[in-house]
C-alpha cells in the first residue's frame, strides 16, 4: 500500500516552473535565436570579414600616396646628402619625401577583382540569412515537439485520473466481495504504468526545452517556458495554396541559398576576367617629391696666422715693378667651432627650399614569361567558375526536390492524421463499451485495461499526427516566404 500511496503522490506532480518565467511564443523564440544563436553570429562575422575584403579590393583602384621623413646623425666617412660629397665630419641630416602612383591600364584586373569580392560579400550576406532560416526551422521543430510533449502529458494525466477512478470503484467491490482481489492488483499495476508514462512525458518536455534553449543560446539553468497552445488553434494554409510548382516559383526568388549560389557564379566570372588580365601589359603613373637638409656640428670659423719671418738677405725674394719683396712662410691653423643643438638648424628653410626635387613618370610592364603562372591561374579561375555553376544548378535541383518532398510528406501526414482520427474514434467507442460492460461485471479487468490502453495510444498517435501535419504545412509555408508563427 505504501507503494500505491507513493504513486498517488507522483500523479500530483507537475513540471516545476520559476515564478518569474516568461512564456515565449514561437515568433519570440525565432527572433531571439536569429540574434543570439552562435551559428548565425559566426555567419555574421564571416560576412563582415568579406565586407572588409570587398572594401580593400575597391580601395586598390585608388591612387597611392606615401609620405616619409627621417632625421639622424652621421659619423666618420659618409656622403653629405646636400653636397653629395664625402665628408669625415659629424653632421645632422633631415629629409622629407612624398611619392605615389596609380595604375592607368591593367586590362580591368583591379575592377574585376573588386567586383568579385563585392559579389562574394553579397553571397556571404545571403549565407547569413540562410543560416538564420535553418535555425528558425530548427527552433520551430523543437517548439512543436515541446507542445506535443505537453499535450501527451495532459493525455497521461487524464489516463491516470481514469485509472484512479476505476481503482476506487474496484476497491469497494473487492471489499464487498463482488470482485476478486486480482482485479485490484491489475488496476494498481496499470496505475503504476500510467504514472511512469506521465513521468516520461514530463521528461520529454524538459529535454526538448533544453534543446530549444541550446538553439537560443540560453543558459541551461535560466528559467524558460513556452506559451502553451493547443494544436487545434494553429492556423494553417490549405493545400490549394501550397502546390509544389507554385511554392518553388516563389522560393527560387526568395530563398537566400539560391541567391548566394547565383552571386557566387557571378563572382567566379569576375575572377576569371581578373585572371585573364595577367596576360596583358600594365601601365602605371608615378610621382616623387623630396627635399633634405644637413649641417655639420664642427666647422672652421677662422684661421690663426703663425710662422711669419723677419726680412733676411738670404731669404729668397721676388721683384715686382723693380721692387724687391722678400718671401715669408706663414702657417695657417684653422679655428674649429662646435655648434649647439639650436644653431645646428640655422639655414634649415633655405636648404629645404633649395634642395626640393620632383619627378613624374610612366612605367610599362609587359608580361613575357613567368613560369606559366598566369596560365595556371587562369585555368584555375575557369574551373572555379564551372564549379560555381554546377553548385548553383545543384542548389536549384535540391530546393525543388526538398519542396516536392515536403509536399509529399504533407500529403502523407494528412492521410496519417485522418487514419489516426478514425482509429481514435473507434478506440474511444470500444473503451466506452468496455467500461459499461465492466461496470455490469460482464468484462474482466484485463480486457478493460486493454481497451483503455488502446484508447490512450490512439489519442497519443492522433496528437503526434496532428503536430507532424502542422510541421509539414509550416515547412511549405516557410518555403513560400511566410513568417514562422502559430
Amino acid at each position: 500500500m505504501k507503494y500505491i500511496l507513493f504513486l498517488f503522490l507522483i500523479t500530483g506532480v507537475v513540471p516545476l516552473k520559476a515564478q518569474d518565467t516568461t512564456n515565449w511564443d514561437l515568433q519570440t523564440c525565432v527572433e531571439y535565436a536569429i540574434k543570439h544563436n552562435i551559428s548565425v553570429q559566426q555567419a555574421d562575422v564571416q560576412a563582415r570579414l568579406n565586407k572588409i575584403q570587398a572594401d580593400i579590393a575597391k580601395s586598390n583602384q585608388l591612387p597611392t600616396m606615401n609620405g616619409s621623413s627621417g632625421m639622424g646623425l652621421r659619423y666618420g666617412r659618409s656622403i653629405d646628402p646636400t653636397t653629395n660629397g664625402f665628408t669625415n665630419t659629424q653632421f645632422l641630416f633631415n629629409n622629407f619625401g612624398l611619392n605615389g602612383g596609380i595604375q592607368l591600364f591593367n586590362a580591368g584586373k583591379l575592377r574585376n577583382t573588386a567586383d568579385a569580392t563585392f559579389l562574394s560579400w553579397q553571397a556571404s550576406e545571403a549565407d547569413k540569412l540562410n543560416a538564420a532560416n535553418d535555425i528558425s526551422m530548427s527552433v520551430a521543430t523543437f517548439y512543436l515537439q515541446v507542445l506535443s510533449a505537453i499535450e501527451q502529458t495532459d493525455i497521461a494525466k487524464i489516463q491516470i485520473a481514469q485509472t484512479k477512478e476505476q481503482l476506487t470503484a474496484t476497491k469497494k467491490r473487492v471489499e464487498l466481495g463482488l470482485l476478486p482481489e486480482l482485479n485490484l492488483l491489475e488496476l494498481e499495476t496499470q496505475l503504476a504504468n500510467d504514472s511512469s508514462t506521465f513521468i516520461t512525458a514530463i521528461s520529454n518536455i524538459e529535454q526538448n526545452k533544453l534543446l530549444l534553449k541550446a538553439l537560443l543560446n540560453l543558459d541551461a539553468s535560466k528559467p524558460f517556458d513556452i506559451k502553451s497552445q493547443s494544436v487545434d488553434q494553429i492556423k494553417l494554409q490549405s493545400f490549394a495554396d501550397l502546390q509544389p510548382d507554385y511554392v518553388f516559383g516563389i522560393a527560387s526568388q526568395n530563398i537566400p541559398g539560391i541567391k548566394a549560389a547565383a552571386l557566387r557564379v557571378k563572382a567566379a566570372s569576375k575572377n576569371e576576367l581578373a585572371a585573364k588580365a595577367n596576360f596583358y601589359p600594365t601601365l602605371s603613373f608615378g610621382y616623387n617629391l623630396s627635399s633634405n637638409f644637413s649641417n655639420v656640428f664642427n666647422y672652421i670659423s677662422g684661421f690663426n696666422l703663425t710662422g711669419v719671418s723677419t726680412p733676411n738677405p738670404t731669404t729668397p725674394f721676388v721683384t715686382v715693378n723693380n721692387a724687391k719683396y722678400y718671401l715669408q712662410s706663414p702657417t695657417y691653423t684653422p679655428i674649429t667651432t662646435k655648434r649647439n643643438w639650436g644653431n645646428i638648424w640655422n639655414g634649415w628653410g633655405n636648404q629645404i627650399n633649395n634642395n626640393f626635387g620632383q619627378s613624374f613618370g610612366l612605367q610599362l610592364s609587359v608580361p613575357i614569361f613567368n613560369g606559366n603562372q598566369s596560365k595556371y591561374i587562369y585555368q584555375q579561375a575557369k574551373l572555379n567558375y564551372r564549379n560555381a555553376s554546377l553548385q548553383q544548378e545543384n542548389t536549384n535541383l535540391k530546393l525543388k526536390q526538398d519542396i516536392y518532398t515536403a509536399y509529399t510528406n504533407a500529403v502523407v501526414a494528412l492521410n496519417k492524421l485522418t487514419a489516426n482520427q478514425k482509429a481514435m474514434s473507434a478506440a474511444e467507442k470500444a473503451y466506452q463499451f468496455a467500461t459499461k460492460r465492466y461496470d455490469l461485471g460482464l468484462l474482466g479487468t484485463i480486457e478493460l485495461l486493454t481497451n483503455q490502453n488502446n484508447f490512450q495510444r490512439a489519442k497519443v498517435n492522433f496528437k503526434t499526427a496532428q503536430y507532424e501535419y502542422v510541421f509539414r504545412i509550416k515547412l511549405l509555408e516557410f518555403y513560400k516566404g511566410e513568417a514562422l508563427s502559430l
